[in-house]
């Protein structure tokens, strides 16, 4: 079972992926931040980065596309293919609402017949390559019932990977996936299935393989990781045996992510920002750091954000971070459906 790394906006650029992977290991594949195509067939500087091969030896990348114009993703996808990338991964999951607000992301969920159309112009353009394009998705808008729909059109084209959040739009991450959803989609679908939300620790992970990953007929082809893995960097190293990340591991990290932001960003505000929004997540990884977390979100200047973290550090116990799944009884869930 593959396990890979969601794109996550903001957090998971080409410096953090290399640090990740160099520190921690564990990911099969990591995926780049969406990249959106201009209507004049470019992308931007940033994005070039977050691409350009020179910038990611030794990590096994997947680009992620954001639009919903076939001609735009056809141009970006031959593009991307020049540069070597063996798959390229279209974006329908994104929940938020500047992206749906332009009918991207899981905002071109809401209109079934205008993704088919979309699809139907992709897949004549790509030909045989068209087994190279993957999807990420959501269950829907406002209701997991539309993911019957939904999953009707995707089951007419080779994708080469389908990835789903079993969670519709308008949850973006509250409350716990859909898994009899997710279960539907699965069974629907001719395509592997990656299964991606709420994996937050061992245990997790396994109940989704234990349901979904065995047998010689199982479509589940990977696992994703997402805010579990920003909260606890080594989730995939101890889902593959390895060791929880201990104190001076997570310093090390942490000493090195500000040396490169500073180098990327260049101010101690700009870094400082940057650092509040990790610690939104990996403070998680740490018993009763709600207190500490609170003082440094509220922290006007970096210094007293440092000392705020440095308090946290050494006065919370390192954790394995509890679960997303425990209320859900997604071994009978598979059994209903299987």
């Amino acid at each position: 079972m593959k396990i890979t790394y969601a794109p996550m906006e903001g957090i998971t650029n080409v410096y953090y992926r290399r640090l990740h992977r160099e520190l921690f290991g564990g990911i099969d594949h990591y995926y780049t931040p969406f990249i959106s195509v201009f209507s004049d067939h470019n992308i931007k500087k940033r994005d070039q980065r977050e691409v350009d091969p020179e910038n990611n030896k030794g990590q096994d990348l997947i680009p992620q596309l954001l639009t919903n114009s076939a001609p735009d993703l056809v141009w970006a996808f031959h593009y991307l293919r020049d540069m070597g990338y063996e798959e390229i991964n279209l974006n329908l999951g994104c929940p938020s609402g500047t992206v749906t607000a332009k009918k991207k992301g899981s905002g071109f969920l809401r209109d079934t017949a205008a993704l088919k159309n979309f699809f139907d112009e992709v897949f004549d353009c790509l030909g045989d390559e068209g087994e190279l394009l993957s999807v990420k998705t959501r269950i829907g808008i406002n209701s997991p019932d539309e993911m019957e729909a939904i999953s009707e059109v995707y089951k007419l084209y080779p994708i080469r990977e389908l990835i789903i959040h079993p969670r519709v739009q308008k949850q973006f991450y509250k409350g716990l996936p859909d898994m009899t959803a997710f279960r539907k989609a699965y069974e629907i679908s001719p395509s592997k299935v990656a299964y991606n939300g709420n994996i937050f620790n061992t245990d997790d992970y396994a109940k989704v393989v234990e349901a979904f990953g065995q047998g010689e007929d199982s479509k589940l082809s990977s696992v994703m990781l997402g805010r579990g893995i920003v909260a606890d960097p080594s989730l995939a190293r101890q889902i593959k045996g390895g060791e929880i990340i201990n104190k001076d591991e997570f310093r090390f990290f942490l000493t090195e992510l500000e040396a490169i932001y500073r180098q990327e960003l260049r101010t101690d505000k700009n870094v400082f920002f940057k650092m509040k929004e990790l610690w939104s997540y990996m403070s998680g990884c740490f018993e009763g750091s709600d207190k500490y977390l609170k003082s440094m979100l509220k922290a006007k200047d970096w210094t007293s954000f440092k000392a705020g973290e440095r308090a946290l550090m050494d006065c919370c116990r390192i954790r394995a971070l509890e679960g997303g799944l425990e209320d859900v009884n997604i071994k009978k869930i598979a059994d209903e459906w299987g």
